[in-house]
């Protein structure tokens, strides 16, 4: 793959994560102004549910997909890697539902303020959501981006209008739960229509699942980890101080969440790339790559870092109820900086994989799910929901050079700290028009972010931080292939 082709590949992605995170922003104020705290508590819980039962029952195979359909040659080998995955986790998938539809009562009881509707269609969702990671991947796997793009965008603003519909309509939460199963049923019956029809089907003998599963499995502790960092702290906060809690600090984390947004292409993008060049014994074009990336991102995450830690009370408040900004807003800097941190240590992570070291990683991961666990038990009674966010925080803190540690000695990458200096002066820079702004309503924040993002750039070009072939780089972005 070219530069100039990994370059738009990259700009496509973050063109449809941009979009898929605006289409979060959308639906926090369909749901916050329409129900109450304690039930938009009830849908973090959701999701943060699916979330972890879907990891346990993927059995690490999307990444197995990602490192190995890759270099799959033939209709036939494809078809062999595809349906033995798909199968294996449709299968781990049906019976995982059951059992969770047969516990309904006591996971309503536990966490979900006691709404056994929603906690009887959570098994649906569940399965639903596992499909669709194998079928989302097929596409990422072989490098079909723009139906990935598409099919992404798709699955996040049809649940926008189901919710919407269903809530407007006085379903309450269990409509915008109805609704997000809907969504997912119709972009998994689309997906699976479009691979039946480009690669056709084939009954697999399954006789590469042990190699798939021996690379996937190892990796399941890596994303309970990372769940348990992202995600746990809701459910400790639901038990510690109720679902309205969770209300009020859901909305704060998915602002300093907006920061991912930056890191998703590269990550989505690079193990691809990577273990085509790395098998190729291509070390130096890998090193390239690498280095361009934590340029990219750093280029973009550290400015919306101190953008959204000065906007967080302006933008809950436009965007929620007041009660939910005044409560949530001294939540998305601390996320934001743990986000920050996060996308370093992700980018880093793609050597760990090259090498196929993944016991690393998972250590890693399994120590920072301890360290958050104990610190937001700790932390959460004593301050509240800001407990969380400070727990969650110094995972990132030690992800991030625990990271570093294991893959720089695996890999050595020059990373270009002249260039981060750079970035932190434009971003003081930047912060000085929300300082002296203090914007107010739809129009101001927006007018401030477009003023605050030529501030930046400039004052990154007076420093010649970006040079004219970065400048290139940027318009290739936006020339898709």
């Amino acid at each position: 793959m070219s530069e100039r082709l990994l370059v738009q590949r990259i700009g496509l992605i973050g063109l449809m994560n941009l979009l898929t995170n605006l289409g979060g922003i959308i639906l926090l104020p369909i749901l916050t102004k329409n129900i109450s705290a304690g039930d938009y508590g009830i849908w973090a819980q959701v999701n943060v549910t699916v979330g972890l039962i879907s990891i346990l029952i993927l059995l690490g195979l999307p990444q197995s997909m990602v490192r190995f359909m890759a270099a799959a040659k033939g209709r036939g080998e494809i078809q062999e890697s595809f349906y033995s995955i798909l199968l294996t986790v449709a299968v781990a998938g049906a019976m995982v539902s059951i059992i969770l539809y047969f516990f309904s009562d006591t996971l309503a009881a536990l966490l979900f303020d006691n709404n056994l509707a929603v906690t009887r269609v959570l098994p649906l969702i569940v399965f639903l959501e596992s499909i669709n990671a194998i079928l989302f991947n097929f596409f990422r796997a072989s490098q079909h981006i723009k139906l990935y793009s598409l099919f992404s965008l798709m699955s996040m603003y049809l649940s926008i209008v189901l919710a919407y519909y269903f809530v407007s309509s006085g379903q309450g939460i269990l409509g915008a739960v109805i609704g997000l199963l809907l969504s997912k049923a119709a972009i998994c019956l689309v997906m699976l229509l479009l691979v039946l029809a480009r690669i056709g089907f084939k009954l697999p003998n399954f006789k590469k699942i042990g190699e798939f599963l021996s690379f996937g499995l190892p990796l399941i502790p890596s994303g309970l980890s990372d769940w348990v960092v992202n995600s746990s702290d809701r459910y400790v906060i639901s038990i510690f101080l109720g679902t309205a809690s969770v209300g009020y600090y859901s909305p704060g984390y998915l602002l300093g969440n907006i920061i991912t947004m930056f890191i998703t292409p590269v990550a989505c993008i690079l193990p691809v790339v990577l273990s085509q060049h790395y098998d190729e014994n291509n070390l130096k074009r890998v090193e390239t790559i690498l280095n361009h990336s934590l340029r990219y991102f750093f280029a973009l995450a550290l400015p919306s870092v101190f953008g959204l830690t000065l906007l967080s009370w302006p933008l809950l408040s436009l965007l929620s109820t007041q009660e939910i900004a005044d409560k949530g807003y001294i939540i998305t800097p601390f996320v934001a900086v743990g986000m920050l941190f996060f996308g370093v240590a992700s980018i880093l992570t793609n050597i760990i994989l090259l090498v196929k070291k993944t016991k690393y990683s998972a250590i890693i991961w399994i120590v920072a799910a301890a360290l958050n666990l104990v610190l937001t038990i700790l932390l959460v009674p004593r301050l509240d929901i800001l407990g969380a966010a400070l727990a969650t925080l110094i995972a990132f803190v030690f992800v991030l050079a625990s990271t570093a540690y294991y893959a720089m000695g695996l890999f050595p990458v020059r990373v270009d700290g002249r260039f981060f200096l750079k970035c932190l002066i434009a971003s003081l820079a930047m912060s000085m028009v929300i300082l002296l702004w203090h914007p107010q309503g739809l129009l101001e924040i927006a007018g401030s972010i477009v003023i605050c993002a030529a501030v930046y750039f400039l004052a990154l070009w007076l420093l010649k931080g970006i040079d004219r072939d970065e400048i290139c780089h940027i318009k290739n972005m936006f020339i898709i292939k």
